[in-house]
């Protein structure tokens, strides 16, 4: 059927936290030998893949049992991520020679050296009793729901990789401006490039970032982002209020809460909570005025060390950014990432579908920028965006559903105190340290310096909603004096 895509008015897009496709959605169609109601294939898990642990002893995927008191905090410890750990994971090695092949085998043996690395710094996040062997424990559709029957309801892209084989701020930033600068880990202060924001505004395009219960962190990325109007800014409890009016703009970008007691399914945090975060924004778009003309995609910005048997993309089908940076470590930027959850939400896409790219073609984050500039003309901003597969191909329907998937299926409930709860999470600490460097004066025209206090998740809340404000005060002084010196 024909693409649809110039039905569709608002892209929706909630990126979550370091999670693999096979962790999330392996076994999503285990029970009708990985076909979906559709008859497309579906690329899971046969339940006979293995790693080996340190004694050579293969540890096959399980399900992760329903009823246990940490059920939603598997994996027990938070797995080991970016560039070198990924290397291990894919390679069982952390520097592998040019033009190795990955067997995807060192994810048990690398997090047992996560969980060994947590416990000797004392940073507390590993559970009692956690054993390497965990990595390869999944969940399965009956304790993720309404991730899971988004994905039976809809469509299921399994072969959606990140965009590079690290950890969350590079392929955050790939996602939104299709190049990470070079960049392989989350210590980068602020992206210089352009972004899909201010290519939207080049259109004259409205655009919005919504964080959860604090300011986004995203508006810290970029510098079209930085200096844009507050109007395209906003909390979670904002994207419901616009989604029921009807005022959503074209293009509005979802983060999570990123704290230890938050719904952004950072491994170990409650996934549970996440599952809560899916289904308010799943209903909020629905039950909204524009839900016809909406795509709302859900996905994980990397596998965060979480096992998947998908061997990722590399070699000359894949383009570098081409954006004149060079890769940290000598990395080309020639291979994607690990496979990562993602599904795709409109009453103009088939229930069943399983997407994917064309043959000779890749998705990876860069796809929704690809699937924004296909919709609304928007310059590319790289040569992995111009290279990406768009998903509008996956809108086959000339008219709208109007049943609902989700219709009586229960979120799931875990009422679990993280024993980590109180100490701020790594993105926690980034967000505070990219507002802290904010260049703000004071009305004296002084530049006001700010550390950030780190001793508890709400000392940290509390610093980025002040100094946040601040930073508003300070631009509309900047944009007040540019209108008075027009005026002279």
């Amino acid at each position: 059927m024909a693409n649809q895509l110039g039905k569709i008015d608002h892209i929706v897009y909630l990126m979550l936290e370091n999670r693999s496709f096979d962790h999330m959605l392996g076994f999503l169609y285990r029970d009708s030998d990985n076909n979906s109601p559709a008859g497309h294939d579906f690329d899971g898990l046969t339940g006979k893949e293995s790693n080996p642990n340190d004694l050579g002893r293969q540890i096959q995927v399980y399900p992760i049992a329903a009823g246990a008191t940490d059920t939603y905090l598997m994996p027990g410890a938070d797995p080991g991520e970016g560039f070198q750990n990924t290397n291990y994971q894919l390679f069982s090695n952390d520097d592998p020679a040019a033009g190795a092949v990955p067997t995807n085998q060192g994810f048990v043996l690398n997090f047992k050296s996560a969980i060994a690395s947590d416990l000797a710094k004392h940073y507390q996040d590993t559970l009692p009793g956690t054993q390497p062997s965990q990595i390869m424990g999944m969940y399965t559709p009956e304790l993720l729901p309404i991730l899971s029957g988004l994905a039976k309801g809809y469509a299921v892209c399994d072969a959606w990789f990140a965009s590079a084989p690290t950890m969350t701020m590079p392929n955050r930033a790939f996602a939104l401006a299709g190049t990470s600068q070079g960049h392989l880990d989350d210590h980068v202060k602020v992206f210089t490039c352009p972004s899909i924001f201010g290519r939207l505004t080049d259109k004259k395009i409205d655009w919005a970032i919504f964080g959860y219960n604090r300011e986004p962190l995203t508006r810290l990325d970029f510098p079209d982002t930085q200096h844009a109007d507050d109007s395209h800014f906003g909390h979670f409890r904002d994207f419901q209020a616009q989604a029921q009016a009807g005022t959503l703009p074209a293009f509005s970008f979802l983060e999570p809460s990123w704290d230890a007691t938050g719904n952004s399914q950072h491994p170990n945090y409650n996934v549970a909570a996440g599952e809560q975060l899916i289904h308010d924004v799943y209903y909020a778009v629905r039950n909204g005025k524009n839900w016809g003309s909406t795509l709302l995609i859900i996905n994980y910005d990397e596998h965060g060390g979480n096992y998947d048997h998908v061997v990722p993309p590399s070699g000359e089908g894949i383009p570098a950014p081409g954006d004149g940076t060079v890769g940290e470590f000598g990395f080309d930027f020639t291979r994607l990432g690990v496979r990562v959850p993602a599904v795709l939400i409109s009453p103009l896409i088939k229930a069943g579908t399983v997407y994917r790219a064309p043959a000779g073609a890749f998705i990876d984050h860069t796809s929704v920028l690809k699937t924004i500039h296909e919709r609304w003309k928007t310059v590319p901003l790289t040569q992995r965006d111009t290279a990406a597969a768009s998903l509008g191909d996956v809108l086959t329907l000339t008219a709208a559903r109007t049943d609902d998937p989700l219709e009586g299926v229960a979120i799931p409930v875990a009422n679990m105190h993280h024993q980590n709860a109180s100490t701020p999470s790594r993105l926690d600490k980034i967000h505070a340290a990219r507002v802290a460097a904010l260049p703000i004066r004071n009305e004296k025209g002084h530049y006001e310096e700010a550390s950030p206090p780190l001793n508890s998740t709400s000392a940290v809340t509390d610093f980025i909603r002040d100094r946040t404000a601040a930073w508003d005060q300070h631009l509309q002084r900047q944009r007040r004096a540019r209108s008075q010196a027009k005026v002279k």
